[in-house]
């Protein structure tokens, strides 16, 4: 992105922002990145970055981990690998064994569904790959503790078992030589000790010539001496020869071995460059957590279209003092390209601009930004800035001429694609002169079709807003009544400086206010009390919309509980139903079951039966229990159709009455009395039942 002036960055406190990010970073890859961190115009590089990190913002803020904790600067390794003849330590080569796993861990990470999941965070290692064999060498010749193993070559495997048997010896006949000389009381210290590489003894000085040996040092006090006794010169010499043949075996190993490793120089760079990508993800993801940032919808044209958008800065800082933040909500699109921002001083023009500016310089450089993810936000060319008292000694230039020379460059420079912020545009010179060449620019700026947001005191910028296609007013909004700022932009309306509220509401003589408005023309007065008024009218009205909006919210709650009811007691009636069907269905089961099982063991017996009486007996039985289920249904449909037009009376059975027959449930009429029986008429058939089974009915009111 072109940016005028070169201070664009610093003025929008963009360094501020690269310098958190940095913070974030681990390897020196990723805080070189950040530091040289650049904005771009390219979509096709910009969605990716931003993509990037909101992928793994998801992973922060669902706990997921990724397998980039490994924190290595390989750089003087990686260079040393890629040279002729270079040999790398063992140190060196268990960092570059430390890259190499880090890498197996993130390409295992990568599965099926991860690779769908999360496919730009993939597209990092999409050209690169997985190579196993190098930390096989390295495993072949180095222990997990870094050091070279026995058998990483038969040379070093015979060398260090001798040194092994000749330090066996020497510590033996070094033990003796002790025991004998502090037996004669000649030793100073038993403990063990070395000089030059060399096993020695501790004596006293005035013992030294009484005993054989070199001597090779003494204390600082002269108090002790340190020889080397004679019996063990010849061992000493050859554990050092064996040491200095262990020296070069072991130099020789590992010259082989980074000779073997740098075929792969190139891959491990490309592991070094994959680890440092990941961090430098990790930093843009952690910075957004912090700032509350989100992805908004990128579009490759320009356009600017911020809903709930935060200060990044200023939202840290109130975060931390624990102070509110109010966000800015604003559209700048072909119809409305320019807007004007006006109000009281402090009340947050100049963070507005600065919050625009500064969020569209995060997302082209990659950065997610703290706005409400359906905000849509455009690609610009060039952002030009005209922040604050920019005159130049050096030029010996006034506050107005430097004002001037910046829109000059902004108004031969600007086109579609600029992005422009001017803070009090036409201020430092004539309030009337400085108002008319303001409005001159203002008209310039929009005929170049350019995008941008400017901030003004004056009152014909502010009427020529009105009128102006593509260019719209804005107020910050102002709470007269407490002379505080509401830090609130209303988009569509211009503001009022609250210049003499101001004044009176901090007890300045009234005399003297009376007399500054006399100075002021008419319309110019009428105009801005207008203002005022229009203002505090629009700050009531949006009170009441509040309010009656908090009750259309709890009269929605109040219906939404009660429809929550209703359908909880719904659901406790179909559970109830359900639970009665369900009973019945129980019941028909256990039925059909216990039918099953005793048919299939008549079948089972008739199988095994061979006497054919016993066969007829049997099946009188399977008759005699088919017939009494259909008994059964034949009685409860009886039973259903006698409750649905009878019901009993009790009393004396006696001819002429209507009875019921408890064993089938049938309805007659009794013709005659015999002892303890009765003749019941069954319509054309008469039948003999017993007194104690029947029952005296009569017909439901209405039946019959």
């Amino acid at each position: 992105m072109k940016l005028f002036p070169e201070s664009a960055l610093m003025q929008l406190e963009f360094d501020k922002v690269k310098a958190l990010l940095t913070a974030h970073c681990q390897t020196a890859y990723a805080k070189n990145k950040a530091e040289q961190l650049r904005i771009h115009t390219r979509l096709s590089y910009i969605e990716p970055e931003l993509q990037q990190t909101n992928e793994y913002k998801l992973l922060l803020q669902n706990g997921i981990y990724f397998p980039n904790d490994i924190v290595l600067n390989l750089t003087n390794e990686l260079k040393l690998l890629g040279i002729s003849g270079a040999v790398l330590n063992e140190e060196q080569l268990m960092s570059i064994r430390k890259l190499a796993d880090a890498m197996k861990q993130v390409f295992h990470w990568f599965d099926a569904e991860r690779k769908v999941v999360y496919p730009t965070l993939l597209q990092v290692i999409a050209d690169s790959y997985y190579e196993k064999e190098i930390i096989r060498l390295i495993d072949d010749v180095l222990d997990e503790y870094g050091n070279v193993k026995d058998n990483a070559s038969k040379e070093l495997a015979q060398i260090r078992m001798g040194l092994a048997r000749k330090r066996s010896e020497l510590r033996r006949a070094f033990d003796r030589v002790v025991a004998k000389w502090n037996k004669s009381g000649y030793v100073s210290d038993i403990e063990e000790a070395f000089l030059n590489g060399r096993r020695v003894v501790a004596v006293h000085a005035e013992y030294k010539r009484q005993v054989k040996g070199i001597l090779l040092g003494e204390s600082d006090t002269r108090k002790t001496s340190f020889i080397e006794p004679e019996e063990t010169i010849e061992l000493n010499n050859d554990v050092f020869t064996l040491e200095h043949a262990e020296s070069r075996e072991v130099y020789r190993v590992l010259r082989d071995l980074t000779k073997q490793l740098s075929v792969y120089a190139p891959l491990l760079k490309n592991y070094h460059g994959i680890i440092g990508e990941y961090d430098f993800i990790r930093a843009k993801a952690k910075l957004a957590a912090d700032m509350g940032a989100s992805y908004p919808v990128v579009q490759d044209k320009a356009h600017v279209h911020l809903i709930q958008a935060f200060h990044p800065l200023l939202y840290l800082y109130n975060q931390r003092s624990g102070k509110p933040v109010m966000p800015v909500t604003l559209t700048l699109d072909e119809k409305n390209r320019i807007l004007v921002i006006s109000g009281p001083n402090a009340g947050g023009k100049t963070v507005t601009l600065k919050t625009v500016g500064l969020l569209q310089m995060m997302l082209q450089s990659g950065l997610l930004v703290p706005v409400h993810p359906h905000s849509q936000m455009g690609i610009f060319k060039q952002l030009m800035i005209h922040i604050g008292d920019t005159q130049s000694l050096e030029f010996e230039l006034s506050t107005y001429s430097s004002h001037l020379k910046n829109m000059k460059y902004l108004i031969e420079n600007a086109n579609g694609r600029t992005l422009f912020f001017i803070d009090e545009l036409g201020s430092g010179s004539d309030p009337h002169l400085g108002g008319a060449f303001a409005e001159v620019i203002l008209e310039e700026l929009a005929k170049k079709h350019a995008f941008g947001i400017v901030t003004t005191h004056y009152l014909n910028l502010k009427v020529m807003a009105n009128k102006t296609p593509g260019i719209t007013n804005a107020a910050m909004a102002f709470d007269e009544k407490n002379l505080l700022p509401l830090y609130k932009l209303i988009i569509g309306k211009p503001g009022s400086s609250y210049t003499f509220s101001i004044a009176e509401r901090i007890g300045m003589d009234p005399q003297l206010i009376a007399r500054a408005k006399t100075m002021v023309a008419e319309d110019h007065f009428s105009l801005d009390k207008l203002l005022n008024r229009a203002e505090q009218d629009i700050r009531r009205l949006e009170q009441k919309e509040k309010e009656l909006n908090k009750l259309l919210k709890e009269n929605e709650r109040l219906k939404k509980d009660m429809e929550h009811t209703m359908q909880r007691e719904k659901h406790q009636q179909q559970v109830e139903l359900l639970k009665q069907q369900n009973k019945i269905n129980e019941e028909r089961i256990a039925y059909l079951k216990d039918m099953e099982r005793k048919l299939k063991q008549i079948v089972f017996d008739w199988r095994r039966m061979e006497n054919q009486e016993d066969k007829t007996a049997l099946m009188k039985q399977l008759h005699a229990m088919l017939f009494k289920q259909k008994e059964k249904q034949v009685k409860e449909k009886a039973k259903k159709k006698f409750d649905s037009r009878y019901i009993e009376t009790g009393g004396e059975v006696k001819p002429g009455v209507k009875v019921r027959m408890m064993q089938n449930n049938q309805i007659g009429t009794v013709k005659e009395i015999r002892d303890k029986k009765a003749i019941v008429q069954l319509g054309v058939i008469p039948i003999t039942v017993e007194l104690k089974n029947l029952v005296v009915v009569q017909e439901k009111e209405g039946e019959g």
